[in-house]
């Protein structure tokens, strides 16, 4: 069976139309450009209409749970015959797909500005993920497809639908994904499965419950089948993601414990586990058993624990149902019990109502634990949300106490003592090239999760490494190569594409590695060598592995910059790490964090674009979007964030001198902004 079909495709839905207007859930129209071109006689090339045969550019904000959604689009997009393009190549696709984060508002106002970036290319744009879900009636959203977190298996009929040229939402909550669904990985060594939805939380600053839902949890032979599918395609490492992976099971009377032991005898030699994001409320009453399996040697050595606030008060503000008490219990427990632990964390800072004396015991917390990996975040209010209710801390004092807490994260370093030392580390990424004439270096973690950046040996990617520790840092250490342990996991298909969950195309940068055949057999023959065994003749083996070479691994978008740093649930060390390492900030696969477009135009002209859906001739040049509006978005920008600014101001009585000058001032900004994006459209 097609796992996109379904009873209710959405042609069946159209003669219904009328009688289903107010009905939650589905909604179609026919937008009255499309409508008027009909009326016109206007015809468009052929392949507009065929199905399948146009490029879907796919961008992803937010976490890892959110990546596996696009990913399983981007699969089920490609197996009906969309060509997936990447970043530098948005400009030429039918039809842009944003997977959209509803954590914080940068993510949120980053998707806007893609939207409206999208919508002055003419481009058919849908939403998916958490805003769509949350806010489907958001003014950004108006005249736009939506496609709800339970939807995700639709999205080829919304395409479809999108491409023709009318408004499809889904946005009914039904049961939850299959996970038997066809997959683009972003990265072909690394699966990313959701063990479950929602949560059972009720924070007051938290809108993803209004997304997710309540909890949802995965039967557990779905997960040992989606496992056993994954390391039957040759992935290195599987991430566990959820909104609450402590919480898993509760509805089903199975627990996180129970899932970990069941998946780590299916999880061969040579492959490694990594749990994602638990809050401590629901592992308190399983840290045994749950030390014991990040103890286990095919299990990452990682756990994200997110604390919020070191304040029992504002811990109770949240609604976080725990106390710093308890949450120094897990601390305590995991760190005494599990060796090379590297526990994460998240901190908001400027939470509603938070003293200095609250803030002050945050900084105690993180000099006690001095967190290796730690997320620290300005409060945000969620429209919608209890907090977004609260009296706010005023704009200066947030920011102040989250430059205080960054300056205390950055005076100390967790790593010194692994400086020439020996690990051994599996190598499952590598870093972009910010540059023409850069080289890239591979990406590695030791069973602890530490970072390890090593030189560049493409040979080397999937491969289990012994190395030596030359130098550390704060996110990282780098390491020199002794020898290779273990050659690179067979069964990954070469044959099939990837594509970035933030949109990246990997057919567009040959400077990434490949773990293809040549790559796999060199290294073992090297690791043969170190161990005295003859190689097997290379033409027998072919006959069984030549369909199972591991495809390029996909770069990250040239000309993209990170966003505010997201909390988002599967933030580790790695996001950090390269962000601090190279000139031009990238997308990291752990980081889950937001993305921007890097601002600026790009050359291009007026034209008539016969392939286009729309067969229209493209009046505005991409100059014109880029900078005239652009200018006006920034502007929106600024002034927002004056007017949030002024008001908290005025709320703890500043003098109105100092308001005069901030609001010169942000329209001296904006001023600049138009005049340096008019002299550069001009230029063109």
């Amino acid at each position: 069976m097609d796992p996109c079909s379904t009873n209710d495709d959405i042609e069946d839905l159209m003669p219904q139309l009328e009688t289903q207007r107010a009905a939650t859930g589905v909604r179609i129209k026919q937008h009255s450009l499309s409508k008027a071109r009909a009326d016109a006689g206007e015809v468009a090339a052929p392949s507009a209409h065929v199905p399948g045969t146009q490029k879907v550019y796919v961008k992803t904000y937010g976490c890892s749970h959110n990546a596996s959604d696009s990913e399983y689009m981007a699969g089920l997009l490609q197996d009906y015959g969309y060509t997936l393009v990447g970043e530098a190549s948005r400009e030429e696709a039918d039809v842009w797909l944003i997977n959209s984060c509803t954590v914080k508002n940068p993510s949120q106002d980053h998707m806007a500005t893609d939207i409206a970036r999208g919508r002055a290319m003419d481009k058919p744009v849908i939403v998916a993920g958490c805003v769509s879900q949350a806010e489907p009636s958001l003014n950004t959203l108006q005249g736009l497809s939506l496609i709800g977190v339970q939807q995700i298996e639709r999205v080829v009929d919304v395409v479809r639908e999108a491409l023709a040229g009318n408004t499809v939402r889904l946005l009914e909550r039904r049961v939850r994904p299959s996970l038997d669904l066809p997959k683009v990985r972003r990265n072909p060594l690394v699966e990313i499965i959701p063990i479950n939805t929602g949560c059972l939380g009720s924070c007051t600053y938290c809108k993803t419950v209004y997304a997710r839902g309540r909890l949802g949890s995965y039967e557990p032979s779905a997960l040992l089948s989606r496992l056993d599918s994954a390391v039957a395609e040759g992935v290195a490492e599987v991430w566990l993601t959820s909104e609450d992976a402590g919480a898993y099971g509760r509805d089903l009377g199975s627990s996180l414990p129970s899932l970990l032991e069941a998946m780590l005898e299916r999880v061969p030699e040579g492959r490694m586990l990594r749990v994602g994001m638990t809050n401590p409320p629901y592992i308190l009453q399983q840290l045994p058993a749950i030390a014991k399996l990040l103890s286990h040697p095919r299990c990452y050595a990682f756990l994200h624990v997110p604390v919020q606030s070191g304040s029992n008060r504002v811990l109770h503000t949240m609604r976080r149902e725990y106390t710093r008490e308890e949450f120094c219990r897990v601390a305590d427990t995991l760190l005494a019990s599990v060796p090379s632990l590297l526990l994460a964390t998240d901190i908001i800072c400027g939470m509603p109502g938070e003293t200095e004396e609250d803030h002050q015991q945050t900084l105690a917390l993180v000099r006690k634990y001095r967190f290796p990996v730690l997320n620290i975040s300005q409060f945000y209010p969620r429209p919608g949300t209890l907090a977004a209710k609260m009296k706010r801390v005023p704009t200066h004092v947030v920011k102040e106490r989250t430059r205080e807490l960054s300056a205390l994260f950055n005076s100390y370093t967790t790593f010194d003592t692994l400086l020439n030392t020996t690990l051994e580390v599996l190598v499952t990424d590598s870093t972009a090239v910010s540059r023409p004439g850069a080289t890239p270096q591979l990406i590695a973690h030791d069973k602890g999760y530490v970072q390890v950046l090593l030189p560049y040996v493409p040979e080397h990617m999937g491969c289990w490494l012994q190395v030596r520790v030359t130098h550390t840092s704060k996110f990282h250490v780098l390491a020199t190569v002794l020898r290779v342990l273990r050659p690179p996991p067979s069964g990954a298909s070469a044959d099939k594409a990837t594509v970035d969950a933030a949109g990246v195309d990997p057919t567009l940068s040959p400077d990434r590695p490949k773990t293809g055949r040549k790559a796999a057999d060199a290294v073992k023959q090297q690791v043969n060598a170190q161990n005295g065994i003859a190689s097997p003749d290379a033409s027998s083996e072919r006959v069984a592995t030549t369909e199972h070479a591991a495809p390029a691994l996909p770069p990250p978008a040239d000309g993209c910059v990170q966003a505010d740093i997201e909390s988002s649930r599967e933030t580790c060390a790695r996001a950090a790490d390269e962000r601090r390492m190279q000139a031009t900030p990238i997308f990291s696969a752990n980081s889950g964090l937001a993305l921007a477009e890097a601002k600026g135009p790009t050359t291009g002209a007026v034209r008539l674009d016969a392939h286009s859906p729309h067969g229209e001739v493209r009046r505005l040049g991409r100059r014109l979007n880029e900078s005239v509006f652009g200018a006006l978005v920034h502007a929106w920008a600024v002034c927002s964030r004056w007017l949030s600014g002024a008001a908290a101001d005025l709320r703890s009585g500043r003098p109105r001198a100092v308001l005069t000058v901030s609001l010169l001032f942000a329209i001296g900004l904006t001023g600049l902004r138009t005049s340096r994006s008019s002299l550069v459209f001009s230029k063109g």
